[in-house]
C-alpha cells in the first residue's frame, strides 16, 4: 500500500475520530447518531493510523509531502 495520507492529515484525522467519539458518547453509541459517529470515528482512526486512504487511492489524491516519501530501491550516494 502506497502511503496517501500526509502527517498532517493523520492529525486532523485524529482529532475528527476523538470528537466523534465524544459526541457519539453523548448522542449515545447505540442510538442512530452514535452509531453513524461510531463508524466515523474507526475510518478516520484506521486510515490515520495506517496513513492509507482507499478513497484518497481511487481518486488520486495524496496529501503526503516529498519529505515524507519513501523511496524504495533508491541508493545513498
Amino acid at each position: 500500500m502506497k502511503k496517501t495520507v500526509g502527517t498532517a492529515d493523520r492529525i486532523v484525522r485524529g482529532v475528527i475520530a476523538i470528537v466523534a467519539l465524544i459526541f457519539a458518547g453523548v448522542a449515545g453509541f447505540s442510538s442512530g447518531w452514535g452509531i453513524v459517529l461510531t463508524i466515523v470515528a474507526v475510518i478516520a482512526i484506521v486510515t490515520g493510523a495506517t496513513a492509507y486512504c482507499p478513497l484518497y487511492s481511487a481518486t488520486g489524491v495524496s496529501t503526503v509531502g516529498d519529505g515524507e516519501r519513501h523511496h524504495r530501491g533508491a541508493s545513498a550516494h
